[in-house]
């Protein structure tokens, strides 16, 4: 095991632990004590991780995820948001089904948000056309699918009923109207609802500005822990840590947060994204 903190400022500082997230929640933090979680776990459906074998029997990866699903929710609090980011690919769309139909055992389904990674918009309103194509994907060759162009994030509570700060991540209302139409309009933003066009970064070397294969834009964890509301999200966990964006969100927050990795390349690279600017305290 080793650890690495860094300090963002006298009251916030991110903990980073290269363990087993299974045996690092049980050893490092107690019942109850973290306020969100947003994370990614393996998709068992063949990404090329350095250490981590990521095609498992399905029975094994589900099982092996309800372990978890049950470790995670002793540790979150009973107001606690859980945001799990979850994909699939073409030839294998079940997984992520699979995946929220085990997270049903112990949570309850409160949201369900699409993660736009790529759209093309042709649309023509008020007297303007518009076309628009952004974002960035990963092209697929065939005759039988489509390209796949987003991903699954379930908002998971222990109730059901757990209230969000939806204005946080609000957009401002197309027609202006609503603003005195609606008694909800007078901020002149409305909820931005379940789909969220985030797009990666342009980048020229994955393998140096983008080396983990299966990581989310640091803006998405940014939005889940503002939907669920910053002045109640005091401690956030990323168990799958990855190159730490979860961890990089929280640093521009300025919330505690607490991260797993078992991958000592991808730890590596997160503390030494994250250790910039800031100091570094090192325990092995």
């Amino acid at each position: 095991m080793e650890v690495k903190e860094i300090n963002i400022d006298e009251h916030t500082n991110l903990k980073l632990y290269l363990e087993d997230c299974f045996e690092g929640m049980r050893k490092h933090l107690e019942a109850k004590s973290v306020d969100v979680v947003v994370t990614s776990p393996p998709y068992n459906i063949g990404v090329d991780y350095n250490k981590y074998y990521d095609k498992i029997p399905r029975k094994d990866y589900l099982e092996w995820l309800g372990r978890w699903a049950e470790i995670t929710k002793d540790v979150l609090k009973d107001d606690g948001s859980l945001f799990l980011n979850i994909g699939s690919k073409p030839s294998d769309p079940w997984v992520a089904f699979e995946v929220a139909f085990e997270m049903r055992k112990h949570f309850k389904l409160q949201n369900v948000i699409h993660w736009i990674k790529s759209i093309y918009i042709e649309h023509e309103s008020y007297g303007k056309k518009i076309e628009l194509n952004v974002g960035h994907y990963k092209p697929i060759n065939s005759k039988r699918f489509i390209n796949d162009t987003h991903e699954y994030i379930f908002h998971l509570t222990k109730t059901g009923s757990i209230e969000l700060d939806r204005l946080a991540i609000g957009v401002p209302y197309k027609d202006k109207s609503n603003i005195t139409r609606w008694n909800n309009g007078k901020t002149g933003v409305r909820c931005r609802g379940n789909s969220w066009y985030i797009p990666y970064k342009t980048i020229q070397n994955r393998m140096k500005e983008r080396p983990h294969p299966a990581s989310f834009p640091a803006e998405l964890a940014e939005m889940c822990i503002k939907l669920h509301g910053l002045e109640k999200a005091n401690l956030i966990m990323d168990p799958f840590l990855g190159i730490g964006n979860t961890a990089i969100a929280c640093k521009k927050l300025r919330k505690n947060f607490i991260g797993f990795e078992i991958d000592k390349a991808y730890f590596d690279e997160a503390v030494r994204i994250l250790s910039e600017g800031d100091q570094l305290v090192l325990n092995i």
